[in-house]
């Protein structure tokens, strides 16, 4: 069960609920919830179980993906509007900045992981392929010389009969 933040919730809430009037299926898409998920909350705040403006989450709070979304949704927002948007995602300008380092170095250490991992299956690999190479010689030599007592035992049947 994937858990989202106050503010994300409330982010989505807004949108669906607000001026903007879209779809649950619209925002799903767009933010990765499922319709399911969205309409549960809006029934929830109808029914009055759930409050739009309750305990605001801070920055740090926000899950990784949270924080791409709304930086990606920054990129196509014109500075006059820039101020506004900020305000209606309870954000600071200085959060966007920091957030896309954050996102750098994450996708960064991913990336040194993998490559780190992917090091040790190699070694892991050739360490294989050494000891196959070894069985396979030492099978090969086994054949042969299993081939060559049967010859010998053969010769010397032969040689007994005379």
């Amino acid at each position: 069960m994937q858990r989202y933040s106050v503010q994300f919730r409330n982010t989505i809430l807004q949108k669906m609920i607000g001026p903007e009037k879209r779809k649950a299926a619209d925002l799903s898409e767009e933010f990765g919830v499922s319709a399911a998920t969205i309409y549960g909350w809006k029934s929830k705040l109808k029914d009055g179980t759930l409050s739009v403006m309750e305990n605001e989450s801070t920055s740090h709070e926000r899950i990784p993906s949270e924080k791409l979304m709304l930086l990606l949704e920054s990129k196509n927002i014109c500075e006059a509007e820039m101020g506004e948007w900020l305000r209606r995602n309870g954000l600071h300008s200085e959060h966007l900045g920091l957030w896309e380092q954050e996102l750098r170095a994450l996708v960064d250490q991913k990336g040194g992981d993998k490559s780190r991992e992917m090091k040790e299956i190699r070694k892991e690999l050739k360490k294989r392929d050494k000891e196959l190479n070894r069985k396979d010689k030492a099978l090969a030599e086994m054949s042969t010389i299993i081939a060559l007592q049967k010859k010998t035992s053969l010769l010397f049947q032969e040689a007994e009969d005379e």
